[in-house]
């Protein structure tokens, strides 16, 4: 798995699927939930990874639709840096079913990022 993954948050993830795997031989390498309506839908282009997250606000004008999703060791220490360096905490830290810590946080610019770090097989248990 890339350090640095692009996600597009999309009100029509069934099509930019098809979209990318017709036109880019993307295959499917991961989904949350594992059954029923997909949340987060991982592909892999090559060596690279694209996630695609359902946002039916995507849609709207001037709503984000893309973020980077970048793997750190430690969320928490990182999201204590994010306002000192001019960006702002949106969201965070919380563990997630998949087995990562994730925050969420804008840069400067007010792009969104993610802020993700593996959780230990018994730390994922316990979330």
């Amino acid at each position: 798995m890339s350090t640095i993954q692009p996600v597009i948050l999309t009100a029509h993830q069934d099509v930019l699927a098809g979209f990318y795997t017709d036109l880019f031989g993307a295959e499917e390498i991961f989904r949350v939930p594992a059954e029923g309506p997909v949340f987060y839908l991982g592909l892999r282009i090559g060596d690279t990874d694209l996630g695609l997250v359902t946002k039916e606000e995507a849609e709207g004008a001037g709503a984000p639709r893309t973020l980077l999703s970048i793997a750190v060791d430690d969320v928490d220490a990182t999201l204590g840096r994010v306002e000192a360096l001019g960006g702002s905490v949106s969201g965070g830290p919380k563990d997630m079913p998949w087995g990562q810590r994730v925050a969420h946080v804008l840069d400067p610019d007010g792009n969104p990022v993610n802020l993700t770090q593996a959780l230990s097989e018994a730390a994922a248990g316990q979330s």
